[in-house]
């Protein structure tokens, strides 16, 4: 992790880039899958799970008793856990139900917006080398709260061939039944034309490698839409004097651990903090199960040491985490002056890992600068904005006017004459 002490404004540019990966060949690469997909349908789809998998799945479609018989291979503890983030979860989505509200403009005219639910959403959920089932809870709920008509899941198999069961039984707690075992560009294809066997959807969600938001990104320019641009996690941790050196090591690794191709900030006004901090994570890194994942992280990582705490929230809102964590006991009036994060995490005794698991916050969020002008997954997401307006014939008369001067000073006759028509009458 590269340690950069007082950097001018000039240097920021340069400290906050993400590691950069060849988009050329890349997209070149995921366009041959796609269009391979959409040829042939299942066939691509377990070539290339089988290339890039290891795995000859011979039904991409898992089946209910599956499903059912998922549950037996999972722990009460991990049960009960599950329930709680349900619970959470789910409290904290339906909150963002829209109710509907009709607005008289003006005497006659009525307007509203009412919020109607996408039919058909495909989720993808990461299961390589972490499956994360979690990920299920946080686009499977909002998109039921939502009213989705159909959730289409597809995952990654195993080796082995099999779908975690974790998935399989966080899937069916929730009511989704479709879920097919294909990962990578090929399931973002699947999910975008079709094949004989994955249906095809409207909009696509989820978290993934490079490989598979290159896919998203490129399907969304054929008319998939997508619930936004989310690359390798991140996470910036703002941190004064009164941060704790463990917690931060911690935070600061737990999304390390994500993969080598993740990125963590931690920027702090105490030079001891951050020599602390530092020692921590070699000392905690060496416990940790996936430590050369984290270490190839870390080495896009960096601990920056700026003059005071408004100079450290200018870095940030620079940076535009995915996750933002102000490490202090003044965190609640710090977080009044950040603009650009996905999500922010407040005081010493809030994790990142809360608002992955288990507080009720959606953990799909932007990434790679993206906070800038992306929200986090959300009801929204879920559903398009309709407007509606209602016009008496007194209303008529009295927009009338207004609609014919400015049709005709754009020069679109008939757009002035369907109001003229009907005065007139």
């Amino acid at each position: 992790m590269k340690t950069i002490l007082y950097p001018f404004r000039e240097q920021w540019s340069e400290i906050i880039t993400r590691p950069v990966f060849d988009n050329e060949s890349l997209f070149k690469h995921i366009r041959k899958i796609l269009s391979d997909v959409k040829k042939s349908g299942d066939r691509s789809v377990r070539k290339y799970t089988k290339k890039f998998d290891g795995v000859s799945v011979r039904k991409l479609k898992i089946s209910d008793s599956e499903i059912k018989k998922a549950g037996e291979k999972i722990g009460e503890d991990l049960k009960k856990a599950i329930d709680i983030a349900i619970n959470n979860i789910s409290a904290f989505h339906t909150t963002q139900r829209e109710q509907v509200t009709h607005v008289e403009t003006m005497p006659g005219v009525k307007c509203w917006r009412k919020a109607v639910p996408i039919e058909k959403v495909g989720i993808y959920i990461p299961g390589g080398s972490a499956p994360l089932f979690s990920t299920v809870l946080m686009l499977a709920i909002p998109a039921k709260i939502a009213g989705c008509k159909r959730v289409v899941l597809c995952t990654p198999p195993s080796r082995e061939g099999i779908i975690h069961p974790a998935i399989l039984y966080t899937a069916g707690l929730v009511g989704i039944t479709e879920i097919y075992a294909c990962g990578g560009a090929q399931a973002i294809a699947a999910m975008a034309y079709g094949t004989e066997t994955v249906p095809k959807v409207d909009k696509i969600f989820g978290p993934g490698n490079q490989y598979v938001t290159a896919a998203k990104q490129l399907v969304q320019l054929e008319g998939t839409a997508i619930d936004m641009p989310a690359g390798p996690s991140e996470v910036c941790v703002l941190a004064d004097e009164t941060g704790i050196p463990s917690y931060i090591a911690a935070d600061l690794l737990s999304q390390a651990e994500h993969g080598p191709d993740s990125q963590v900030l931690f920027i702090t006004t105490d030079k001891s903090l951050l020599d602390a901090t530092i020692a921590e994570i070699n000392e905690q890194l060496i416990q940790l199960p996936r430590a050369s994942v984290a270490t190839s992280a870390l080495e896009n990582s960096r601990a920056i040491l700026v003059h005071d705490m408004e100079q450290g929230m200018q870095l940030a809102n620079a940076y535009a985490a995915e996750h933002l964590i102000i490490a202090s006991a003044n965190a609640d009036a710090y977080a009044e002056h950040i603009l650009n994060a996905g999500s922010v995490f407040l005081g010493n005794t809030t994790p990142e890992s809360a608002g992955d698991y288990a507080s009720g916050t959606n953990h799909t969020l932007p990434t790679n600068g993206h906070a800038r002008a992306y929200s986090g997954v959300s009801i929204d997401s879920f559903v398009k904005k309709i407007t509606f307006q209602q016009i008496s014939e007194d209303g008529i008369h009295s927009l009338g006017g207004a609609i014919i001067t400015m049709a005709t000073t754009e020069g679109l006759d008939a757009h002035a004459n369907a109001v003229k028509i009907r005065l007139n009458k």
